[in-house]
């Protein structure tokens, strides 16, 4: 059964508030799955993940210095031992055109130097509203859409995990018919 890590940093709850949508989205599906504010996560935790989702405020355009520590200090000594896994990204900011796009493209950068294969969403959740390189909000996810971002990156992170690490290729076709449907 796939592991799936969601990792994440809050300040104000926003963020928090995310990665339970997420973990929503993830629990569709049959996998283990932990959550886990940064402060209290390891590399252990991500050694043990086929997959794994990282959010965090967005901070001047990028990820907050907690999630770069991360990346930087607790996970370093695992260079080449963690490659291979998914990954994805999440980030809430201030405002609409807060760099929020830009804080999951920089947690993108650094799962991507670790190795990870990280994905995109092409999905619409609402009109005019996609996940393309994660889910965003402005804020806490208080709409229907903002929420419907945070629950499809969990359901893709968990589809993408069982199909490319567990093997399990009827979970591509899931990803095909959910396409179809639209």
């Amino acid at each position: 059964m796939a592991n799936i890590l969601i990792i994440y940093d809050s300040q104000t709850g926003n963020t928090e508030e995310m990665a339970k949508y997420v973990y929503e989205g993830v629990s569709r599906y049959p996998v283990n799955v932990r959550i886990k504010h940064v402060d209290d996560a390891r590399a252990e935790d991500v050694l043990w993940c086929d997959g794994l989702a990282v959010g965090s405020p967005t901070n001047i355009g990028l990820a907050s210095w907690k999630i770069k520590r991360f990346f930087d200090v607790e996970l370093l000594d695992y260079w080449g031992d963690i490659e291979g896994k998914i990954g994805c990204a999440f980030s809430s900011s201030g405002g609409w055109g807060g760099g929020n796009e830009i804080a999951c493209m920089s947690i993108l950068t650094m799962l991507i130097n670790y190795g990870f294969l990280v994905f995109g969403v092409t999905d619409y959740v609402g009109k005019r509203f996609t996940l393309h390189y994660g889910a965003v909000t402005a804020g806490k996810p208080e709409t229907e859409e903002e929420r419907e971002v945070c629950i499809r990156l969990g359901e893709r992170l968990a589809q993408w995990t069982l199909a490319l690490i567990d093997g399990k290729k009827e979970y591509l076709e899931v990803l095909k018919k959910q396409k179809e449907e639209k």
